[in-house]
């Protein structure tokens, strides 16, 4: 029969039943964080920074997982010392390369950090310490059911003396065996105390457990502050790199970024275009009109965009030509004839007097910013010449503003290009059209058309002259910038 003292040591345990349920909750839960967060760290747990980083395979023969971001930072770096310093590519991948590798030296550090402070102490926890009380737990029930057997072969013995003949070796036995109870029993109260006193440590230390995940965020916190503070000291150098290169689209840029970028005076499209369309399309009948081939046109943009110098193809096609012109205005950011001066374009095209109409007109282009009036000026000196020639191609003052206006000036407003095009080809005609029948008294300067950008050094004597001779003819004589993009080659030169 089980004694009051067993009973109460079973009401014992089963009084910590609830405690050891959470404790094992929380043992569970540590374990599985634990491994979650283990499966996010890409160097392999353990290894030290050398092997974390300095190999950059992303694997090595012995299965130990290297950082990702080494591998990448050494392909960049070796992808741009292909590339070489002539390619803006090459220069960027270079820059990136060695803030990857920067960024693996924080997450490697920031890695180490987090084993040393959160896995490891999480892992001891869900391991060692709590299996560790747990098991004490199990060691007690075992402790009471040890000292239930030796009381009950007390008991048994003591009764034995009662009824038994013997009674001295029956009283020697029973003090033998009241002996073991007593060490069953003290083995009891030391494993109880050391159970007691353990839980309670455990949920004393709750906070400092707690605190583990406190440290995983300031880890994540610090690595990442690193890295920002690492990528904005990088980025005002890579930016100023992409900034710097020259070789960058015409077609969507800005009008003055794009002839500072290339230091020019005139946009490299508008000059090409009509350099092209000069020797060729002044006769063609309905230029600006009749649409091009959309692949034809797509091509020429494209070529213009890069800055080739092979244009021989194109011209034999100029309403190709004329389109790449029509798409390179009507792609500006912002119209040559500017939004800012959209209302006074409106207002003087209104006024009823032909020359008070003139004369406001000619208020509002003086206006204009210097680039835009340059590269307006040049464009309409064009235009005027190739009405001159209306009688074959068809292209009246008239015709032409109708054609182009819309591309030079738009409303600042929502809407469809149709709808804008159809608020504005009324007014953009009534602007346009006078300006180019009396371009001479708009812009009195002279124009020269700015054959090539690049030196003149980089091209046969005869060419040069060539160019130069042809646009003093066709254009007038002025100056214009030279800048580093080089874009247009005679179809003369072999």
């Amino acid at each position: 029969m089980t004694s009051c003292y067993a009973k109460d040591l079973f009401s014992y345990i089963l009084s910590y039943a609830q405690i050891e349920r959470r404790m094992e909750l929380v043992r569970v839960v540590s374990h599985n964080t634990h491994k979650r967060m283990v499966s996010c760290l890409q160097g392999h747990i353990g290894a030290d920074a050398e092997k974390r980083h300095s190999v950059p395979r992303l694997y090595t023969g012995n299965g130990q997982k290297k950082l990702p971001l080494t591998a990448l930072s050494q392909a960049m770096v070796e992808g741009g010392n292909q590339l070489g310093e002539e390619s803006l590519i090459g220069k960027m991948m270079e820059v990136c390369g060695e803030a990857e590798n920067r960024l693996a030296s924080e997450l490697m550090q920031h890695e180490l950090q987090i084993e040393k402070d959160v896995l490891d102490p999480l892992s001891q926890l869900a391991e060692v310490d709590i299996p560790n009380i747990l098991k004490q737990r199990k060691q007690l029930a075992k402790l009471v059911l040890d000292y239930d057997s030796a009381r009950a072969r007390w008991l048994q013995a003591t009764k034995s003396i009662i009824s038994g003949t013997n009674t001295q070796a029956l009283t020697a036995k029973a003090d033998l065996l009241k002996e073991e109870v007593d060490e069953a029993m003290n083995k009891v109260e030391l494993c109880k105390d050391q159970l007691a006193a353990d839980m309670y440590s455990f949920f004393s230390k709750e906070g400092d457990y707690a605190r583990f995940f406190v440290m995983l965020l300031e880890a994540q916190a610090d690595y990442h502050r690193k890295s920002l503070t690492l990528l904005e000291g990088v980025l005002p150098t890579i930016q100023a790199q992409q900034d710097s290169w020259t070789e960058k689209p015409a077609f969507g840029t800005g009008l003055d970024e794009h002839l500072k970028r290339s230091g020019r005076e005139i946009a490299l499209p508008i000059e090409a275009c009509v350099m092209m369309l000069l020797e060729t399309g002044m006769k063609e009948e309905g230029l600006f009109r009749i649409a091009a081939g959309a692949s034809k046109l797509k091509k020429l943009k494209a070529a213009l965009d890069c800055s080739t110098s092979q244009l021989e193809e194109f011209y034999s096609d100029p309403h190709a030509v004329a389109g790449a012109l029509k798409s390179y205005l009507r792609e500006l950011p912002e119209p040559l004839m500017t939004y800012q001066l959209y209302d006074e374009w409106i207002q003087a095209s209104s006024v009823s007097d032909p020359d008070k109409r003139l004369q406001a007109l000619w208020v509002v282009c003086d206006k204009l910013p210097k680039n835009n009036k340059t590269n307006l000026r040049y464009l309409v000196k064009f235009l005027a010449k190739l009405a001159q020639d209306s009688e074959v191609n068809k292209m009246t003052p008239s015709n032409i503003a109708i054609v182009l206006g819309p591309n030079l000036l738009w409303a600042k407003t929502e809407g469809s290009l149709a709808e804008m095009a159809a608020a504005t080809s009324v007014h953009v005609v009534a602007i346009m059209e006078p300006i180019i029948q009396h371009a001479d008294w708009f812009f009195p300067e002279a124009t020269q058309a700015t054959l090539d950008s690049t030196p003149a050094s980089t091209l046969c004597p005869e060419e040069w002259a060539l160019r130069r001779g042809q646009a003093a003819g066709q254009l007038g004589t002025g100056n214009t910038g030279a800048g580093s993009m080089g874009v247009l080659k005679s179809r003369h030169d072999a």
